[in-house]
């Protein structure tokens, strides 16, 4: 991941004013540690932190068309980059990097090419020509990217809040699937999936530096890695850095997630890498979390803690790029509470809610608390293809059926059920979560910080998003002094929740709305009476469905997790 920051259309001009823009890019140094670079072009400034990752020599930022009429700072992949310069024989590449074919397709097709660009990215182009410029985010919103406004009539975007709020009047997440055109003056989508209005492992092995995939033990993350793994003595990686994939994984001692990651890790024969943490090492941590994620929801803070300490070990071992299995859940509907799914239709529109929510939790977290280390995090079930087939599925199959042996995320279990090649172990499930005492011991520390008094003038104290709980509380203050700008904590969402699920999905169970816990804990009986032994999940007695579903998921899987 890097790090972008552009000022377009500011009155001042002065070597102050460029200097203060340095000095704001410089906030974003951490996503992007191996090199800054800025353009300065009358009165706009597009600046950047590089994470050095493909083409680690000649690709440094911003990058341009062949005669520099054409900027642009880009944070992200595109791993079609290949492809798409065949199509721009007449063009010449000044570098190597996969981004700077994005000057040349604005070139050549104007600002409709967005859609072509299969990847993960967040970017901003100026045309120097007329001034005018354009600025995009991903389709699921992978790559963070903030919007913001001065005083001075000046437009601003940002990989990270802390490089504006200081600067701008007002600010917000740019929404994901959209691009910013000054000359059509607003917002508009480019990505439209057909589920939206209602081959992907491989290509992430595409690298010129060392990487690895973080295998928590659980469903997802196994499958990335075994992916990964299979295919990786295939790839022009292995050559440079070996065909031994490296996995990691962080818990707390006698987790069971690390006794999971590792039985996993030993079958794929992956070289290892398990951290450990104590409860006060991830609450020491806490405020620097809630500065890099720079958010205040609950679920996030906790799961980033770990995450973020973690990438810090990473880093520290040369690793700059990991594959991770987020959106998995999301797009199969893995979450406990979805076993309370009334039918299908109500099914379906939960998992495209919570597809178009990720930007603001899960790849959020990903993203922010691995760039906060200059590590990059790739999601191979985010992409665009992968996605898409998953989305055709009828609802009716991803659907918790006890009744056939079908457990949660059975469709995806049967897409790589291969009995003459298994790419995992024969166990029926997979532990998720680095244990339940960690969670104990954020809910102690708030309980010591957060009286009773507070919390019952806290609708007063924070009208909007108004916290429920201590641990809440204690992260909306630390947020608020951190970022106290009232457009910062309107770029966090709110809204009851119980086990990951959105406000909708709480109608589900009337006993929910007496129990809003945000952790897993809240459904884990709705999951435990779904099974008559909670330790062990059915085995699928249920076949894959005809129509090719099985290697449609699998193919699309394994092209888009092995293109490092």
């Amino acid at each position: 991941m890097c790090g972008i920051l552009a000022v377009l259309g500011v009155a001042d001009v002065s070597l102050a004013k460029r200097a203060r823009i340095i000095e704001l890019s410089r906030r974003l140094r951490h996503r992007g540690p191996d090199w800054s670079g800025i353009h300065c072009h009358q009165d706009c400034y597009l600046a950047h932190q590089r994470l050095a990752i493909i083409d680690p020599t000649s690709g440094d930022q911003p990058l341009y068309n062949e005669d520099k009429t054409v900027v642009v700072t880009v944070n992200g992949e595109i791993y079609n980059h290949e492809e798409l310069k065949a199509k721009l024989s007449s063009h010449q590449f000044q570098t190597g990097s996969d981004c700077e074919v994005i000057a040349h397709l604005y070139e050549e097709y104007g600002e409709e090419f967005v859609d072509m660009l299969d990847g993960m990215f967040s970017f901003v182009l100026l045309d120097t020509r007329d001034k005018s410029f354009i600025a995009a985010r991903d389709a699921i919103g992978i790559c963070p990217l903030y919007m913001g406004w001065g005083l001075d009539g000046s437009v601003w975007f940002s990989s990270e809040m802390k490089a504006l709020s200081d600067d701008c009047e007002r600010f917000i997440s740019f929404p994901p699937g959209h691009v910013y055109s000054s000359k059509a003056g607003g917002l508009r989508r480019w990505y439209n999936p057909p589920w939206f209005s209602e081959i992907a492992i491989i290509k992430r092995l595409m690298t010129d530096v060392p990487f690895g995939v973080l295998l928590s033990g659980g469903l997802d993350s196994s499958l990335v890695a075994a992916v990964a793994s299979r295919y990786l003595k295939e790839t022009e990686v292995a050559s440079q850095w070996g065909n031994k994939l490296h996995t990691f994984c962080i818990g707390l001692k006698g987790s069971p997630d690390l006794k999971a990651a590792r039985e996993v890790a030993d079958y794929l024969g992956t070289a290892h890498h398990e951290f450990h943490f104590t409860v006060q090492e991830g609450i020491d941590a806490l405020e620097e979390v809630i500065y890099h994620v720079e958010t205040y929801d609950v679920t996030t803070i906790r799961a980033s803690t770990p995450m973020f300490l973690m990438s810090r070990k990473i880093k520290s071992l040369g690793v700059k790029m990991v594959l991770s299995g987020e959106g998995s859940d999301e797009i199969f509907g893995g979450y406990l509470y979805f076993h309370k799914a009334p039918n299908k239709k109500d099914f379906h529109e939960e998992t495209c809610r919570k597809i178009k929510a990720l930007h603001l939790y899960d790849c959020l977290r990903a993203n922010k608390s691995t760039s906060a280390w200059g590590v990059e995090a790739r999601v191979p079930f985010l992409d665009k293809s992968f996605i898409n087939v998953a989305m055709d599925i009828d609802p009716e199959w991803k659907m918790i059926r006890r009744d056939l042996g079908r457990i949660e995320k059975w469709v995806l279990r049967n897409a790589f059920d291969d009995e003459q090649r298994p790419y995992l172990p024969k166990k029926e499930q997979f532990s998720d979560g680095v244990g339940y005492s960690w969670i104990d011991g954020l809910k102690d520390h708030a309980n010591e910080h957060v009286s009773d008094s507070m919390m019952m003038n806290a609708s007063f104290i924070y009208p909007e998003n108004t916290p429920t709980t201590k641990e809440g509380y204690y992260y909306r203050t630390v947020f608020e002094k951190l970022f106290p700008k009232p457009a910062a904590r309107s770029t966090v969402p709110g809204g009851p929740s119980v086990a990951c699920s959105t406000a909708k999905a709480v109608e589900w169970d009337a006993a929910w709305s007496k129990n809003l816990d945000p952790s897993g804990r809240a459904a884990l009986g709705v999951h435990d009476a779904a099974y008559d032994d909670p330790g062990k999940a059915p085995a699928s007695s249920d076949s894959v469905p005809d129509g090719g579903l099985r290697p449609a998921i699998g193919e699309c899987l394994v092209a888009s997790a092995t293109a490092v």
